[in-house]
């Protein structure tokens, strides 16, 4: 019953560690959103989560660490989010084309213009850059991944299929990108098509592959 009643209690344990830290990273996606990198300071940070300063530090001891777990913890979420959109596209729909659709929605709101801030934030920033790096190499690799278990690899691949999840990531940050700037003054509706068109010649239309549980 004591070893019981030890493994309730650590599970308690970790499970309330795990709230806060995610009530910190979400505060500091919205410090970041709203104020931006410069401004958003780990007590604003901290009282946006309803945690003392002493809280925040015991989980992230450097402001570099604290904003570059919460883009990885983002990236995560966006990741769920595209493979529950994915797992809802109709039998017979074009799967490809839907992916890109769906990719295409998560590049705008909070989470994009965190990566924005803190992108150019890291130029300057050693400690900030070496924490991003970190999470810009997992990020793609977890696209890449994503990419081989959704949809499977032709019988002929082209060397468009090798670069695939990259280019088209690349691209759609990119447009969006422009969007932050110009607005709707450029539709990104042409570009969006030519990638599809690009995708529909050296992919099976079905897509293949079976989305990851």
């Amino acid at each position: 019953m004591a070893g019981l009643a030890i493994a309730r209690v650590r599970r308690t344990q970790a499970s309330r560690t795990a709230s806060t830290r995610a009530r910190l990273l979400d505060a500091t996606i919205e410090c970041l959103d709203e104020l931006g990198y410069a401004h958003a300071s780990t007590p604003e940070i901290a009282r946006r989560a309803g945690l003392s300063r002493g809280a925040q530090l015991h989980h992230f001891p450097t402001r570099a660490a604290l904003v570059a777990a919460a883009v990885e913890h983002l990236f995560q979420r966006r990741v769920d989010e595209f493979l529950a959109a994915f797992a809802e596209i109709p039998p017979g729909a074009d799967r490809v084309a839907a992916a890109i659709d769906i990719l295409w929605s998560l590049m705008s709101g909070p989470s994009f213009h965190a990566w924005v801030e803190l992108a150019v934030a890291a130029r300057t920033d050693a400690e900030l850059r070496s924490h991003m790096a970190g999470v810009a190499s997992r990020s793609i690799e977890t696209v890449e991944r994503t990419f081989r278990d959704l949809f499977a690899t032709p019988g002929d691949p082209s060397p468009f299929y090798a670069v695939a999840p990259r280019f088209a990531f690349t691209l759609l940050e990119g447009l969006a990108m422009q969007r932050l700037v110009l607005g709707d003054a450029r539709p990104a509706e042409p570009l969006l098509d030519a990638l599809k068109g690009l995708a529909a010649l050296t992919m099976p239309r079905d897509g293949g592959g079976t989305p990851p549980h």
